[in-house]
């Protein structure tokens, strides 16, 4: 016979003492032993269908006076390019210019701006002859056209013909603006150097310190044909990487006609209201007003993305009639 059985009451330590032919109920009994702490809650199944990581794009380079091929990957902006391709290099970024894509020629039509093609094979233009000169203004405008690489330095993209600077045979395009007058201008964009060259008084000498690329070998002629700039078969051949100054590099689509033929006339304006020719940055005006309804949308948008550059009123008001002429199919 067990203890209930005898009458004899028992006594659990937590639960005091238990009466004559009083039974302790399972859950009593339960509540006596450990209990497991809760499971987490599952997360919930992904929507749509799984994400595959896109393959690592890789960019073949070379220095354009000749080199071996290097092969380049991990960068979202132009300073991060050149840090790349010194390193594979073994030169400092600091010795870059600018790069050409798929020509080692100094080619200002195949200047690297914000966009890369997938295919497209890279030219580093680095530093070559350094010469200075003195310039004597004889009309308001130098003929300089100003464009920058995005990585602090200045360089002329364009020289008017019969103009103050086309009668100095030394000035070429390409050649990085190191110095006006012993001041250095390294880290100054564009529009700044063409404001201070605009700026020097008409008969007044001033001195210029200029920085050639380097030149191509005799054997230039000699280099190995450029492979494929793209590891893995994600890529239709009409894509392009875009460099941000701000956040990631993104793949996307080439250009449509539209924006290409609206990007030209903004970087036409550039050119005619401030000196500068860049091609990135007229993208970015473009992309800036291509949906907007009005001119104080678009002038809004303007000074949100751009407004460091400070555009004057006129500038923007033909840039937006220059968006709508190319929309309406009028230029």
């Amino acid at each position: 016979y067990d203890a209930q059985h005898l009458g004899v009451g028992t006594t659990n330590p937590e639960l005091g003492p238990m009466q004559n032919g009083e039974e302790m109920s399972p859950l009593a009994q339960d509540s006596n032993k450990p209990s497991a702490p809760p499971l987490p809650p599952s997360d919930p199944p992904p929507s749509g269908p799984p994400e595959y990581p896109r393959p690592r794009l890789v960019f073949h380079t070379q220095l354009a006076h000749g080199s071996p091929t290097g092969r380049i990957h991990g960068f979202t902006n132009v300073k991060e390019l050149y840090a790349k391709i010194a390193e594979v290099f073994h030169i400092s970024p600091s010795e870059i210019l600018f790069c050409t894509l798929n020509s080692h020629k100094v080619d200002m039509q195949k200047l690297l701006g914000g966009q890369i093609g997938l295919e497209d094979f890279i030219f580093a233009h680095v530093r070559g002859e350094t010469k200075e000169m003195e310039v004597t203004k004889t009309e308001d405008a130098l003929g300089l056209t100003i464009t920058d690489n995005g990585a602090g330095y200045a360089f002329i993209k364009r020289i008017k013909e019969e103009s103050t600077i086309d009668q100095l045979k030394t000035v070429c395009v390409g050649d990085h603006i190191e110095a006006i007058n012993d001041q250095s201008i390294v880290g100054c964009r564009h529009y700044e150097v063409a404001k201070m060259l605009k700026e020097q008084p008409r008969g007044t000498p001033f001195t210029l310190r200029l920085v050639g690329p380097k030149k191509a070998f005799d054997m230039i002629g000699m280099r190995t044909r450029a492979p494929k700039s793209s590891e893995g078969k994600m890529v239709n051949g009409k894509e392009t990487l875009r460099l941000r100054s701000k956040g990631s590099a993104t793949v996307q689509e080439v250009p449509n006609e539209f924006e290409e033929r609206a990007t030209k006339k903004v970087d036409d304006l550039l050119e005619s209201y401030m000196g500068i020719r860049d091609l990135d940055l007229a993208t970015t005006i473009v992309e800036a007003g291509k949906d907007k309804m009005n001119p104080d949308d678009f002038a809004e948008a303007m000074d949100s993305v751009l407004g460091d550059f400070a555009f004057p009123d006129v500038f923007l008001f033909d840039v937006w009639g220059a968006i709508g002429d190319v929309k309406d199919d009028r230029m």
